[in-house]
């Protein structure tokens, strides 16, 4: 793929993975027209000013929860990269319509808009937390995976094509717990909900890159899911405040103890490759590509959760993982 020829818009732009998106982009592949759609002002001024002042950009105001508004956006955009949605878990819990509209509806319209306007291809992202959900923010994640490889039906006969990526926590984005853990160690006592508990873990530039590779690999259907190492919590909180005194507070509403990114239902439909799995869609006409050729089937009762990864990140690992945010917070930024 010739990323200097494509036009490219991202929902979300302005939150932590759009902006180091937008960042990679303008660095490594120039696209002919980079537009950032999100729905906060003040969010886009600051990335203006903040640096993202390129002649390729396009600074779009407008929600997902507008059809229309998206519609005018996506004249004449060649791929999609599909980032906005609420994620914080207590919100959504307490505000289940909002969750909804945006994360679901807001889906349904990004899909709708990408046909009305031939989009080539729209990759959504996805989260741990829409395999076997426990809360609404995961079960909304999981709609929107239906949504997204299931609209590729309607596609069949034009060029259209819907792919997800789904992936672990992401360090130092908007909602991850290591800016709370910097703020609790200057009083010495920093919290954890259950001193069991694991997450998978990436970096905000290995999202990016990912998702960049799925676009240029993916043929419609596929929920993209990267090989990326686990780490316990506490390990985390070893790792930021090793002097402090870490209490166990008791897991939280909507909460699970491992994550999950493959389930073992799933993985009779998955393909393994060398740093990727390949969650194939259901039988489907429009879907002729053979991903079984190019990787191998996943063993009976595989499941990819992060108590059951063979990658793991000790406390040294982790160390260097956070060592930019340790920067930026002792900066003041």
């Amino acid at each position: 793929m010739d990323w200097k020829e494509q036009s490219i818009l991202v929902t979300g732009g302005t939150g932590s993975f759009g902006k180091k998106f937008v960042e990679v982009m303008l660095k490594e592949y120039h696209p002919r027209r980079l537009i950032i759609f999100s729905r906060d002002e003040l969010k886009q001024h600051e990335m203006r000013v903040g640096g993202f002042d390129h002649p390729s950009l396009r600074y779009f105001i407008g929600d997902v929860r507008d059809a229309d508004r998206l519609r005018r956006a996506m004249q004449g955009v060649d791929i999609v990269v599909h980032a906005a949605a609420l994620k914080q878990v207590p919100a959504c819990e307490y505000n289940p319509m909002e969750a909804i509209k945006t994360n679901i509806m807001g889906t349904s319209n990004v899909i709708e808009a990408a046909l009305d306007a031939g989009v080539r291809k729209v990759m959504a992202l996805s989260t741990d937390k829409a395999v076997n959900p426990v809360n609404l923010y995961g079960a909304t994640k999981l709609a929107a995976e239906k949504l997204v490889v299931q609209s590729n039906a309607y596609a069949a006969g034009s060029q259209t094509r819907f792919s997800c990526v789904r992936y672990g926590n992401v360090v130092g984005s908007r909602g991850s717990v290591v800016p709370v853990f910097l703020a609790q160690r200057k009083s010495g006592r920093v919290t954890i909900t259950d001193e069991r508990m694991t997450r998978f873990w990436l970096s905000l530039e290995q999202g990016v890159q990912f998702v960049i590779r799925c676009i240029e690999i993916m043929q419609g259907g596929e929920v993209f899911v990267p090989k990326i190492p686990s780490m316990k919590v506490i390990d985390l909180a070893r790792a930021i405040a090793p002097r402090a005194r870490i209490e166990n507070i008791g897991i939280r509403p909507g909460e699970k103890l491992h994550e999950v990114l493959i389930s073992d239902d799933e993985a009779r439909s998955t393909v393994e490759l060398e740093d990727m799995y390949v969650v194939l869609p259901p039988e489907a006409m429009w879907f002729v590509f053979d991903w079984r050729s190019r990787g191998k089937a996943l063993p009976e009762g595989f499941r990819y959760a992060s108590d059951n990864n063979t990658e793991w990140l000790d406390v040294e690992g982790i160390k260097k993982f956070i060592a930019p945010f340790e920067e930026a917070y002792a900066n003041g930024s």
